[in-house]
């Protein structure tokens, strides 16, 4: 848990930040979460309550913080959120992304987004990466780490992913709660531990799923188009590196023999990792061993971090990245690699 607000400084406001990890949650799209029932315990994720959220209150933190520019995107359970039903998938999606583009041309220079896709539908997600760039300035994708329990290795994906990679797409993976697909039946969230939100554990280990689904698939060595942003200081990837690379040759579909090697080399030159969350004092430790100081990038979470939380841990982020590795780092990780990032990308 963090610690309490008052043992931290306050953060370092006269610098400037660029936000890629923050989220848009519009009255209909929570109105939508909150009718209906997720694995039987009424919110998605296990959460106690969905947070309200408009720009005028996101504005006011990007403030408080130094933001000078926040990349929207929808957290779980994202846009297809009924198991089969593609249609109501792609006009909640097309809603969002709508949204989300609307925002950023009422606050011009202040937000952009990631665009929603409707999977596991994979025709509805091909078209709406042609809209959501051709026509609504998306600066990227955001793609939950399984979508009803189809994780993004999966052949089914393939076309999606050789598109983002003709594109040269950026590709935030959001955590989501673990799936169980069965052969027949429906498909069901996973509740490991009774009463524990996932998104205390197993949000970060179904990122450590995601990615190793893509290592181990053609995705990694045929869609070299995409950079990947990996959510929460790469999750409980770092510690399991070797683990998956000793473990790869039993996999069938691993294209190619992995070492650790290979893993750092692709986690170094094809992903980014946001520090949202908790990444001191421990975290960021093993993560800077697969990748160095230019893939890292901030992020609030905003608003699933309430505004004095994502404050807290800005304060606590400042000072253990200037004190430990910096002030050129620190630079790094606010505001200069997503810039170098984002080039282009953006006005």
């Amino acid at each position: 848990m963090p610690l309490p607000l008052e043992a931290h400084p306050s953060p370092t406001v006269n610098m400037q930040r660029i936000d890629v990890h923050t989220h848009c949650v519009p009255p209909a799209y929570r109105a939508i979460c909150r009718r209906n029932s997720f694995a039987g315990r009424g919110h998605p994720d296990g959460m106690p309550a969905i947070p309200p959220w408009d720009p005028e209150s996101h504005l006011a933190l990007m403030k408080d913080l130094g933001i000078t520019r926040s990349i929207l995107s929808m957290s779980s359970p994202g846009t297809h959120l009924f198991p089969g039903d593609d249609e109501q998938a792609r006009l909640v999606t097309r809603y969002m992304n709508d949204h989300m583009a609307d925002v950023c041309s009422q606050y011009s220079g202040k937000f952009s987004f990631f665009a929603s896709l409707p999977l596991p539908d994979v025709e509805g997600s091909l078209a709406e990466i042609d809209r959501a760039l051709d026509e609504l300035g998306a600066v990227g994708f955001q793609i939950l780490t399984n979508s009803h329990g189809v994780y993004p290795g999966d052949l089914k994906f393939r076309r999606v992913f050789e598109k983002l990679s003709q594109k040269d797409a950026i590709v935030f993976l959001h955590p989501t709660s673990c799936h169980l697909r069965r052969e027949i039946g429906p498909v069901e969230e996973i509740e490991p531990l009774a009463g524990v939100p996932n998104p205390m554990l197993e949000f970060m280990f179904d990122s450590t799923r995601a990615l190793t689904s893509i290592l181990t698939s053609e995705i990694r060595t045929k869609c070299p188009g995409i950079k990947f942003i990996i959510a929460h200081c790469g999750a409980t990837l770092p510690p399991v590196v070797a683990r998956i690379a000793e473990f790869s040759h039993l996999i069938s579909n691993v294209d190619g023999p992995l070492t650790v090697e290979i893993i750092k080399d692709w986690l170094q030159t094809h992903c980014y990792a946001d520090l949202a969350g908790v990444p001191f004092p421990d975290q960021i430790h093993g993560l800077l061993r697969h990748m160095d100081s230019s893939r890292l990038l901030y992020g609030t979470d905003y608003p699933y971090t309430p505004d004095p939380l994502a404050k807290s841990l800005a304060a606590r982020l400042d000072e253990n990245l200037e004190r430990e590795f910096g002030p050129e780092t620190l630079q790094q990780a606010l505001v200069t690699n997503a810039q170098t990032l984002f080039s282009g990308r953006w006005n």
